[in-house]
């Protein structure tokens, strides 16, 4: 298999688990049900239930509203050899917003709850954060994959085998590294194929990105790396905000930083830039983090 169809594969394999099965509506819950990405953990991506949830709740809607925000608790960790089951409460509908609570399930108990709001094309007031300048293109990085020499096999197949196409301005953190501490970082990302022309779907795989990476900020300001023996992490919560249209099989800037980290938790946030400087997203996650003893 060529580099092409390698690519190409990759991004398929995440639309199949994108791709919800509707299994049942009643009167107050819809049901959905997906598979999950297999993960050398063992453990589900977060990124991918954030968008099959997100997904579940926008197919309780007509087209013209689109998701503007969601909160939502990672509860439990997810077995990734395990389909994944969602139900959505259609909390309410208005004249410009809507609300969905969705839920997800294995093996009857929840891994994960987020609500989301749902808004129509209202016009209004606008402004941005700028871009930051001076920022390297993307051509001129190489993809994280081919900088992680000496990494444990199961991490090098994580990243050649994910959907994602992600190169970091710094260096990447599978390995101890010469940089110098900070609690700022950015990376490049998208989609290793193209991605068919709905919006849904490049919000949903916008939101599965947004997971990627985004605890670096906090790692970065200690001197962390992912492959540091000892090392636990796992993610809390997650909210982000839509802010404009965008693709994202075209390349994004993640900036991202964390303003505070204190009592085993650490807070990390982000703003997602399309290459011609559109603020798209903004991003926020807190995570629990414990550092092995010295």
């Amino acid at each position: 298999m060529d580099a092409d169809d390698h690519a190409i594969r990759t991004v398929e394999r995440l639309l199949e688990v994108l791709d919800l099965d509707a299994s049942e509506a009643r009167t107050t819950e819809d049901i959905f049900v997906g598979a999950s990405h297999p993960m050398p953990t063992g453990r589900i991506y977060g990124g991918q239930v954030l968008a099959q949830s997100l997904i579940a709740a926008e197919r309780t809607l007509p087209e013209d509203r689109a998701v503007h925000s969601m909160h939502g608790y990672f509860l439990r960790p997810g077995d990734a050899s395990q389909g994944i089951t969602i139900a959505v409460d259609r909390i309410h509908d208005g004249r410009s917003f809507s609300t969905r609570r969705s839920q997800a399930y294995q093996n009857g108990v929840p891994i994960f709850s987020m609500i989301a709001s749902f808004q129509d094309g209202d016009p209004g007031v606008e402004h941005a954060e700028p871009m930051p300048a001076g920022v390297p293109a993307p051509e001129d990085l190489a993809p994280d994959e081919d900088r992680v020499a000496g990494v444990p096999a199961g991490t090098t197949r994580m990243l050649s085998e994910r959907a994602a196409d992600i190169r970091h301005i710094g260096s990447p953190l599978y390995l101890p590294n010469d940089d110098e501490r900070t609690n700022r970082q950015g990376v490049w990302m998208r989609m290793r194929a193209p991605l068919p022309d709905d919006q849904r779907l490049h919000r949903a795989a916008l939101a599965y990105l947004s997971d990627m990476t985004i605890q670096e900020s906090i790692l970065r300001a200690h001197g962390l790396h992912w492959t540091l023996p000892g090392l636990k992490v796992a993610s809390l919560d997650h909210a982000m905000w839509w802010h404009r249209p965008a693709r994202v099989d075209e390349w994004l800037l993640y900036v991202q930083e964390s303003p505070n980290a204190r009592g085993g938790r650490g807070l990390a946030t982000g703003r997602i830039y399309s290459r011609d400087g559109d603020l798209v997203a903004s991003v926020a996650q807190e995570i629990m983090i414990r550092v092995p003893d010295a």
